[in-house]
């Protein structure tokens, strides 16, 4: 069990909207980096529209049950986000994410398990669980190309597309570099507002963590 308590439920006619975030989590769109040629575990590095960095963590390799850690440079000092995986990463794997500042859950990702054998899809939760959005890679076939051609991420970057109750929210797109693994964060779609930015920022290093161990 988490030590991150659950905030509280919001009443019925609460709207959809994140609270106003400031700081790290206040842009629009942020860029993740990890280092492809690194034999044990990875480095993560993530941007913000600026070019600043923001955001860093270090996977740990052979790890059973993935506890990704994001701190806000590399010295590991101060905690931003905290992913848990629930159980022994699998196909079907729920990741919670929690702001350790606030001491609270910001909700979840939950992989589609046999739907991503050819198309990556994942679900996005609040934090009781309850689906709010998706997000989906863009094509089935490039998806299968990738899957089964060696550097066909070279033709076809993953793209993902990420939708709340339907809405088109955000857009994350490889870009690839044969050194460098690169993920681009894209809300500017996002005019209301609707996707936490921590959301979000968890959702990219996922893919760039999980997903992009094909690209």
């Amino acid at each position: 069990m988490s030590q991150y308590p659950m905030p509280p439920l919001p009443p019925a006619h609460a709207g959809s909207t994140p609270p106003a975030i400031t700081g790290p989590f206040s842009h629009r769109t942020y860029t993740v980096r990890r280092k492809v040629l690194k034999l044990f575990g990875g480095a993560f590095h993530i941007y913000d529209s600026a070019g600043q960095l923001i955001g860093y963590s270090k996977m740990k390799a052979f790890k059973f049950k993935e506890d990704i850690r994001l701190y806000s440079d590399d010295s590991m000092s101060k905690e931003l986000l905290v992913i848990q995986a629930r159980q022994i990463v699998d196909w079907g794997a729920s990741y919670d994410i929690y702001d350790p500042a606030a001491g609270v859950k910001v909700g979840a990702m939950r992989r589609r398990g046999w739907k991503s054998m050819f198309k990556d899809e994942w679900l996005i939760l609040d934090p009781y669980d309850r689906e709010i959005g998706k997000i989906q890679e863009e094509s089935t076939f490039k998806a299968l190309v990738r899957r089964f051609v060696e550097l066909a991420s070279v033709i076809f970057p993953q793209k993902y597309l990420v939708t709340l109750q339907g809405t088109p929210v955000a857009i994350l797109k490889q870009n690839f570099n044969p050194f460098v693994y690169k993920l681009n964060v894209d809300m500017t779609a996002d005019t209301r507002d609707m996707l936490d930015r921590r959301l979000a920022i968890g959702a990219g290093l996922l893919m760039a963590a999980v997903e992009g161990k094909q690209g």
